[in-house]
């Protein structure tokens, strides 16, 4: 199963943001990596670097690899509507990433180990692919044997009250994928029209 498993900091440093985790040791440490840090002269990023930048930040936020990251965008293409909102919401239907909205991991590296270990159902279904597209409707919920492990119940931090495109009832341990997000209510800063442009170039 390939993911991305090098240096958390790093990347976070390059983008300047937490978007692999907390970043507790980003605000010690912000100076981009590299030799010289903050004191080498960076000129001025041009078209083609910066939209390569946005990709490769959606990316590691949402912990896709390149070939499945092009499927992903061109799938997004086929659909109705703006592509560059389509490829948000195909990333945020992602089985990990609704794990994670939905508060039952403290990241989504984390929340795709829950899923790859078999600790999440799909319509009552176990199901072990992190890379699942959810569709409305779709009930995800913690198997009955993974529900009973209280080392792993007391990771689960709850629901984010903005995330309002999923229903989360912490008492039957189960969630509602209610519908596909609207751009902008999802929190992550991406600029999505600079991969659009990327990939139509």
């Amino acid at each position: 199963m390939a993911r991305y498993t090098g240096p958390k900091t790093k990347i976070c440093r390059i983008f300047g943001e937490p978007i692999l985790g907390n970043g507790k040791y980003l605000s010690k440490n912000s100076n981009p990596p590299g030799q010289h840090g903050q004191a080498r002269k960076r000129k001025q990023l041009g078209e083609y670097a910066l939209q390569l930048r946005e990709k490769q930040k959606a990316k590691y936020t949402y912990g896709v690899l390149e070939r499945r990251f092009r499927n992903t965008f061109e799938e997004a293409a086929r659909l109705k509507g703006v592509t560059g909102e389509n490829l948000i919401r195909l990333l945020e239907a992602r089985l990990d990433n609704t794990v994670y909205r939905m508060g039952l991991a403290e990241s989504r590296p984390a929340a795709r180990q829950l899923v790859s270990h078999k600790h999440i159902t799909v319509n009552g279904e176990v199901c072990n692919i992190p890379s699942a597209l959810l569709k409305p409707g779709d009930v995800i919920g913690v198997k009955e044997k993974s529900a009973a492990n209280t080392a792993l119940v007391s990771r689960f931090r709850g629901k984010d009250p903005k995330i309002n495109w999923l229903d989360w009832n912490e008492k039957d341990m189960k969630g509602t994928y209610v519908a596909h997000p609207e751009r902008e209510s999802v929190p992550e800063n991406i600029k999505e029209q600079l991969i659009v442009e990327l990939y139509s170039k």
